[in-house]
């Protein structure tokens, strides 16, 4: 099996699948997701990648050796198999990592957390072990970028805690004292004589939390909850930078471009989005999946930001974020020179950033989003594009080359958008939109939406001047923009208060349509998959780029790497590492 792109062809590697060794299809009703991670312990040998995965009620730890060599299943250096709770997610302390000892945390469905070192084959610590801070399921657990000590854990109840590896979580229930609070969020700290376990509790929207991500250089935290929204804090403040509200449903999954400008967020709409950090607004969607994105990841090594002198990545993963640093710098630099150049002129800059998806539908989305995505005002190089964009209202566009044309859906009223499968129904609208605008125009406000004008006269009447005030305001004001869509007075830590606010704290999805939180379909760029392929029987739960290859991972129990272009062993010196 395998699959192209213009870098080339994707390759399945069948010796090298990971699974149980029995390498029986796992029966995964009512389990949790099967996840994987990695660690390179960077031994001697360039064999230092070690990956561990769930299975049920099992967890395994193997050498990884990805593209090189067959897997061998019959030698795991670490199985545990557990009763009474399963594992649900895991997490390697790179910093810390040696050939002689690992630390790997990992959650469970009743709550706890376990520090344990598979090579030393120890358990060093049970976090919340007798369910004292919290009883529900760990939905994700990740140590606190640049720490050797301080992790965080999202629980299904909606609460994340910072925990110090080195403090007790003592022998009580926590009491917590109201640390910070804001716009459907609060945070707390813990309140006992000595330093204890948790040293924070944040709790945060409406339902479950099921995953969060720090962002590269790990000062800010991107939260995706079962509300529907994703929020983006900084970290060391505890405070709300933006937030952004899904089409439909729950998030269910977030990830930061290796530069740290864009956020991409899949869920129950199906839909991957992409967010941009400065702007806090959606810049882009993509269409490609017919059920739930499960897990959405930038290909580090695929994401390319270029000028007149291209910068080559290769070299170790340092080396790289060095370069994406100096990148970063470069493209901030490359932006406010765009911004003031004539229009005219041609843009030195070139981006394109790579990012991929699973879903339940056993599906693999790769998608690029290039310069005529990011830099909307600027115009577009015709000669070549990369992006495959539906866009359901905007001027049709001629890009050809690149690994597909520009498809622009119908802009004629009178077809009623019927040439393209992606036009929101009824999108009758008399003009083309231009591309920038995310707020609905006025036609558009009251012919998508019956009840606009009675449920939202204020969105009705202001879209006349969309881009005139809210985008002033949201200049000035970029979190404090979100806060004229839902109100919420005060967050108690008392259950049974949280309940009777639920009912007015429930942001009415009619209301957040149409705003900068969730624009219209019609209103930003829905971007078509580079490729978009069956590759599982089962609902993929997993999606890793490593620099030789790429790994997928369903519940089943199968973990598959598929071999980067040109990156299969025959081809492949054995020094090179995965």
């Amino acid at each position: 099996i395998q699959f192209s792109t213009r870098e080339g062809a994707y390759k399945l590697l069948t010796h090298s699948e990971y699974s149980r060794p029995n390498r029986v299809p796992f029966n995964s009703q009512g389990s949790n997701p099967v996840r994987v991670s990695f660690v390179n312990v960077n031994d001697q040998s360039g064999n230092g990648e070690r990956i561990c995965f769930n299975v049920g009620r099992e967890l395994y730890f193997y050498i990884y050796k990805g593209v090189r060599k067959a897997a061998d299943l019959s030698k795991p250096i670490d199985k545990r198999i557990y009763k009474g709770t399963q594992p649900t997610c895991h997490d390697f302390n790179h910093l810390t990592a040696t050939a002689e000892s690992v630390s790997l945390l990992v959650g469970f469905s009743a709550g706890q957390v376990q520090l344990i070192d598979p090579i030393k084959k120890e358990t060093s610590k049970l976090f919340n072990e007798e369910r004292l801070i919290d009883k529900s399921r760990v939905t994700c657990v990740k140590w606190v970028p640049g720490s050797e000590s301080l992790f965080l854990v999202a629980h299904s109840s909606g609460s994340m805690y910072l925990y110090n590896v080195e403090h007790t979580c003592g022998t009580t229930a926590p009491h917590y004292q109201l640390l910070k609070q804001g716009e459907n969020y609060s945070v707390h700290t813990c309140k006992s004589k000595s330093t204890r376990n948790p040293l924070l509790k944040w709790t945060v929207g409406e339902g479950a939390l099921n995953e969060f991500s720090f962002s590269p250089d790990g000062k800010f935290l991107a939260c995706v909850s079962q509300d529907g929204f994703l929020r983006v804090f900084n970290f060391d403040a505890v405070e709300l930078h933006g937030t952004m509200k899904s089409y439909f449903g729950g998030l269910l999954c977030v990830c930061w471009s290796p530069d740290g400008k864009y956020i991409v967020a899949g869920g129950e709409d199906d839909l991957v989005t992409v967010w941009c950090f400065a702007d806090c607004r959606v810049i882009a969607r993509g269409h490609g999946h017919k059920s739930w994105v499960s897990v959405v990841a930038f290909d580090h090594y695929t994401t390319s930001v270029e000028e007149s002198e291209p910068m080559e990545f290769s070299g170790s993963d340092e080396d790289f974020q060095d370069q994406i640093h100096f990148g970063r710098d470069r493209a901030n630099s490359t932006q406010s020179r765009l911004s003031k150049r004539n229009s005219t002129d041609s843009r030195p800059v070139s981006v394109t950033y790579r990012f991929g998806s699973v879903g339940q539908d056993t599906q693999l989305c790769l998608w690029d989003l290039t310069e005529d995505i990011l830099f909307p005002h600027l115009p577009l190089s015709r000669t070549r594009t990369h992006t495959n964009v539906m866009n359901a209202s905007g001027p049709p566009a001629t890009g050809s080359g690149g690994s597909g044309a520009i498809i622009t859906g119908s802009s004629n009223p009178s077809t009623n958008g019927s040439s393209s499968s992606s036009s929101v129904p009824g999108n009758t609208l008399p003009a083309p939109l231009p591309r920038s605008n995310s707020l609905p125009h006025s036609a558009a406000s009251t012919t998508n939406s019956k009840s606009a004008a009675s449920d939202n006269p204020i969105a009705a009447g202001v879209s006349k001047f969309a881009t005139l005030s809210l985008h002033d305001r949201k200049e000035r004001h970029p979190d404090k923009d979100h806060k004229r869509n839902h109100s919420m007075g005060h967050i108690s830590s008392k259950s049974s208060d949280k309940l009777n606010l639920l009912t007015k704290t429930k942001t009415d999805p009619a209301k957040t349509l149409g705003t900068q939180l969730c624009p219209r379909m019609e209103d930003v760029p829905l971007l078509e998959p580079l490729i978009c392929k069956k590759i599982a029987h089962e609902r993929l739960t997993v999606l890793i780029f490593l620099e030789d290859c790429i790994v997928t991972a369903c519940q089943e129990g199968f973990i598959c790497t598929w071999a980067r272009p040109g990156k299969v062993v025959s081809s492949c010196p054995p020094s090179a590492s995965g």
